[in-house]
């Protein structure tokens, strides 16, 4: 009997998740849903098996989690990660880079920024444009200066004449704050890359660079919507798995 766990708005005396303990739940038992409020359950017969959340609750929890995260499991993720990355074509074939320096609980690029350097690959960091909301991207090289910016993210010290944009890379590694198998994502909300990633929309050929979406496997989830603005992904990894779209 196939059972799936649905969420819903929450409300006082209801049944908990373990998993996003601020939502109730909708047990779905073959083709019945089953909604509980309090000690009650209530037959729904027309509720799909997936109700949606909000962006903006998703994002909350799912940073939460992975914010919980032990450092020992942090560092246990970033070898996973690496493992599963940097084995792919994509990232073997490719010379220029981008990759981010994790905070906020992201998933940690750094063994893969080492396997790149060790491979005399080049790798750049996002870097926000000072007239424009988008992003441009700095070389970055073991002890470079580094200075935060107004979102306290550090970003290499370099004159802007060294900046590429996004199309000058032939691979871009970007963090995700939620992810489908489907290959739709949830970012932290700013649009900064799907601005920078933007003439990919009016291109239908020899795209670059490469798209890899990075998380932790616990940031998947059944069914995001997309939106209209969303750049395509070609490739999401987690410590376990990479999906190919």
């Amino acid at each position: 009997m196939l059972v799936t766990l649905c969420a819903i708005p929450p409300r006082a005396g209801s049944l908990k998740c373990s998993r996003y303990p601020h939502l109730n739940l909708w047990f779905k038992v073959s083709s019945i849903c089953y909604g509980i409020f309090g000690d009650t359950f209530y037959p729904c017969y027309d509720i799909p098996s997936v109700m949606p959340i909000d962006s903006s609750t998703l994002r909350t929890g799912k940073r939460r989690l992975r914010k919980q995260l032990t450092r020992l499991e942090q560092s246990r993720h970033a070898i996973g990660l690496a493992n599963q990355v940097c084995r792919q074509q994509a990232f073997l074939n490719s010379d220029r880079i981008a990759c981010y320096l994790a905070n906020d609980g992201e998933i940690d690029p750094e063994y893969i920024i080492r396997t790149a350097w060790q491979l005399r690959k080049q790798v750049y960091l996002p870097v926000l444009s000072p007239f424009q909301s988008k992003l441009y991207f700095a070389p970055y090289r073991a002890g470079m200066k580094m200075q935060l910016n107004r979102f306290a993210i550090p970003e290499p010290v370099c004159k802007p004449s060294s900046w590429v944009t996004a199309w000058q890379l032939d691979l871009m590694l970007l963090p995700l704050v939620a992810f489908d198998h489907d290959g739709n994502r949830l970012g932290m909300g700013g649009g900064f890359y799907d601005r920078s990633l933007a003439y990919r929309r009016s291109r239908t050929h020899s795209l670059r660079p490469k798209l890899i979406g990075l998380a932790h496997e616990l940031q998947r989830e059944q069914k995001l919507s997309a939106n209209s603005w969303d750049i395509p992904l070609d490739m999401i990894a987690t410590e376990e798995r990479v999906i190919r779209i």
